[in-house]
């Protein structure tokens, strides 16, 4: 498997690590619905985490570059 870099704002990966978590706990969140379909899919939990994470910062991103373009 290819590991992307460790480095890079470690303060951004903590805190979508405590979102992915906070929503894997809680049952009947859209990401708990994304880790228990990762998890059926054969995934170990902590490539289910791996995924529910990237989707999360994919969703940041979108975010900060719609908020950028209503900006301009």
């Amino acid at each position: 498997r290819h590991r992307l870099s460790r480095r890079g704002d470690r303060q951004l990966n903590a805190a979508l690590h405590t979102v992915a978590i906070t929503q894997i706990r809680m049952p009947g969140t859209r990401g708990h619905t994304y880790y228990q379909a990762k998890l059926s899919e054969g995934k170990t939990s902590r490539e289910a985490q791996r995924c529910l994470k990237r989707r999360l910062a994919d969703h940041v991103w979108r975010t900060m570059i719609s908020d950028e373009r209503r900006r301009t």
